[in-house]
């Protein structure tokens, strides 16, 4: 709050003491006045390069103009506008600081700095909460689920199964993707992720999740420990996570803010249809979603589609060549034949990590083997169980030569018992991936013929390779079920004692 203003009558009294050399506390006393009133004078006086006497031409209209000069009102001052400016200070390296001096440029006679940025504030104070937080183009995407579901209705047994809402906002635009998936498990989870990114065209400088299980292994204020899930597609697209902290809501304003929007918006006008599939669901959620992003802003100017084009797509980093596909991580022990077990099939690793542990990835087509980070082993996945995948690179010299040599061995072997034997196995041969899986399945068939006979086996395969059947259980079955006998010719039953079908004619 300023100093009080004197009269000219004190103000002249002032001057007169202070010349005659009076002290500032002695001058107070003196006009009834405090000390700091007087010295308030005392300094605009000597800015105003006024001494006692006073010149004869300044009267007490003068007087007091000089001494308390009148700034001009805030309301007669060139007004910058404010909503240009807040879009200006979005892009990146732009400062108040520089603003002010643009103004400053076009009307010289404007607020200085400090009004400014007073000024900007106050203005800020009366926008929607939305707009309180500052946020770069590009910078961050916030997600979450909504807390409300949407019931799907199987159309054939009635079942009703309810759908979860994943929901991203980007800071600066506002501009919202939303879709329905089944649960909010780690795949889903992350599918919406690649979803959202690719809806978006970009991908943001950083993610801020709420602490779901499914992204954030351990919440903590400071180092929060991600999901490797979550930790390798945050890699896979160059950008940071950047959890919210736990009872914080306002580290995630914007997606709380979004999950409203949504809800009311979006989810309410749903509540009396019914869906029969997730596809029609989310088919009706894009429709309205595009409604929504397209809607103009009550207290500024534009949508979020225009913000979203105008400042936040050209700030978004290009999306990586192929979309980031949800690997589940696993560890397992390399065993003694220098393979690991993943899902009840097997894949080889190379053979010097036998006893190590690994790190295994596995997504629905292939199974990644890490070991110290890097990268040790790559299979496409087995389709069936106890299958096995292996890289001859895997294998010692030693085995390679002694595989090759056994099943030299067992063709032999195969070839002794009957042609139909040795056929079969090299059938066998043909539609698998690595020798050895023949060579396991092979030596099964040969034993075959100590359990039983040879010319079982033989028989057997006969049959097996007519009815393209190769597999050790089938050719084992059809020995244990002998084939039938062929069916007897129909009994000849004429003789003198029947008439016979001529007889009536």
């Amino acid at each position: 709050m300023g100093q009080a203003r004197l009269p000219v009558r004190k103000i002249r009294e002032v001057l007169r003491l202070k010349a005659e050399g009076f002290s500032d506390r002695q001058i107070a006393m003196a006009i009834g006045s405090a000390r700091s009133t007087v010295q308030e004078c005392i300094r605009r006086a000597r800015e105003a390069q006024l001494v006692w006497p006073l010149p004869a031409d300044v009267d007490e209209a003068v007087l007091h103009g000089q001494l308390y000069r009148r700034a001009v009102p805030l309301s007669r001052t060139p007004r910058p506008d404010f909503a240009h400016l807040h879009r200006e200070l979005a892009r990146r390296g732009v400062t108040r600081l520089l603003l002010w001096e643009e103004y400053k440029a076009d009307h010289p006679d404007g607020w200085q700095y400090s009004v400014f940025c007073d000024q900007y504030r106050r203005w800020l104070a009366r926008q929607e909460l939305v707009l309180r937080q500052d946020h770069a183009p590009g910078d961050k995407l916030f997600v979450d689920y909504a807390g409300q579901t949407v019931s799907i209705v199987d159309r054939y047994s009635g079942e009703t199964r309810a759908a979860q809402i994943f929901v991203a906002v980007l800071g600066c635009s506002n501009f919202t993707h939303a879709e329905a998936t089944w649960t909010q498990s780690a795949a889903d989870w992350l599918g919406s992720h690649v979803r959202a990114l690719a809806a978006f065209g970009g991908v943001p400088r950083a993610i801020v999740p709420d602490n779901l299980k499914s992204g954030v292994k351990k919440a903590h204020r400071y180092e929060p420990q991600l999901n490797p899930a979550y930790q390798d597609f945050a890699e896979h697209y160059g950008l940071a996570i950047l959890p919210a902290r736990v009872r914080k809501p306002r580290d995630k304003a914007k997606v709380e803010s979004g999950v409203l929007i949504v809800e009311r918006w979006i989810l309410a006008r749903l509540r009396d249809r019914t869906f029969f599939s997730l596809g029609e669901l989310n088919t009706v959620l894009r429709e309205l979603l595009e409604r929504l992003n397209t809607r103009a802003f009550k207290k500024l100017q534009g949508t979020r589609r225009s913000r979203f084009e105008e400042l936040e797509r050209p700030a978004l980093r290009p999306l990586p060549r192929r979309p980031y596909e949800f690997g589940e991580w696993k560890k397992a022990k390399v065993h003694p034949d220098y393979h690991i077990e993943v899902g009840r099939a097997y894949y080889s690793v190379p053979y010097a990590l036998i006893g190590e542990r690994v790190d295994v990835r596995v997504t629905a087509l292939s199974v990644e083997v890490f070991h110290a980070g890097q990268l040790v082993a790559a299979h496409a996945r087995a389709s069936e169980r106890n299958q096995r995948r292996t890289h001859r690179a895997h294998r010692p010299e030693g085995h390679v030569a002694i595989i090759e040599r056994t099943m030299d061995y067992t063709l032999a072997r195969a070839a002794a018992i009957g042609v139909a034997t040795a056929e079969l196995i090299r059938q066998q041969a043909q539609r698998r991936c690595h020798p050895e899986e023949t060579l396991r399945s092979a030596q099964g068939i040969l034993r075959l013929a100590r359990d039983f006979s040879t010319e079982q086996l033989e028989r057997a395969c006969v049959r097996a390779l007519a009815l393209r059947a190769y597999s050790y259980r089938a050719v084992r079955t059809l020995i244990e079920t002998p084939e039938a006998p062929a069916s007897r010719p129909a009994l000849d039953l004429a003789h003198e004692n029947l008439r016979g079908a001529t007889y009536f004619e």
